[in-house]
C-alpha cells in the first residue's frame, strides 16, 4: 500500500464519528439515515462523513433494485486489509530491531558473566 493511502486512511478514520459508521457498516450495510441515527449525527453531517468515506475508498454504495432513491452503505475490506499488511510489515519491523536488541543484551551479559565482572547487574550501564 502506497504511503499516501496509509495517510489517508488514518486521516479518515481520525473522526470518531466516521470509525463509529466502519464499525456499524461491519455489522453490515445500512442507509445513511440508520448510520445518522445510530451515531447521533445529523443527515448533513452523515452526508459529509459518507462523501469522506466513499471518497477513500473504505465503503461503497449501492442502489437498492427496487427503489433507485434508496442508497445502501457496505463496507469495503480492501483497504483495511492493505493497512493491515502495511502494520504487518511495521510490526516484523520492530520484532526484528527488539530480537537483536536482545540478543545484543544477552552477549553482553554472557561476557560479563564469563569474564567473572563484579559489576554484572548493575544499573551503572
Amino acid at each position: 500500500m502506497a504511503e499516501d493511502q496509509v495517510d489517508r486512511f488514518f486521516e479518515v478514520l481520525a473522526d470518531p464519528t466516521r470509525r463509529q459508521v466502519v464499525q456499524l457498516l461491519g455489522e453490515g450495510p445500512r442507509r445513511a439515515g440508520q448510520l445518522a441515527a445510530a451515531t447521533g449525527a445529523s443527515s448533513p453531517a452523515m452526508s459529509r462523513h459518507l462523501k469522506l468515506l466513499l471518497a477513500a475508498g473504505l465503503i461503497a454504495d449501492e442502489r437498492v433494485p427496487d427503489d433507485a432513491r434508496v442508497r445502501l452503505f457496505r463496507l469495503n475490506p480492501e483497504p483495511v486489509v492493505a493497512v493491515q499488511a502495511w502494520l504487518d510489515q511495521v510490526q516484523a519491523h520492530w520484532r526484528d530491531q527488539l530480537t537483536s536488541f536482545q540478543r545484543h543484551v544477552e552477549q553482553r551479559a554472557a561476557g560479563r558473566t564469563a569474564a567473572g565482572d563484579p559489576t554484572r547487574g548493575s544499573s551503572d550501564d
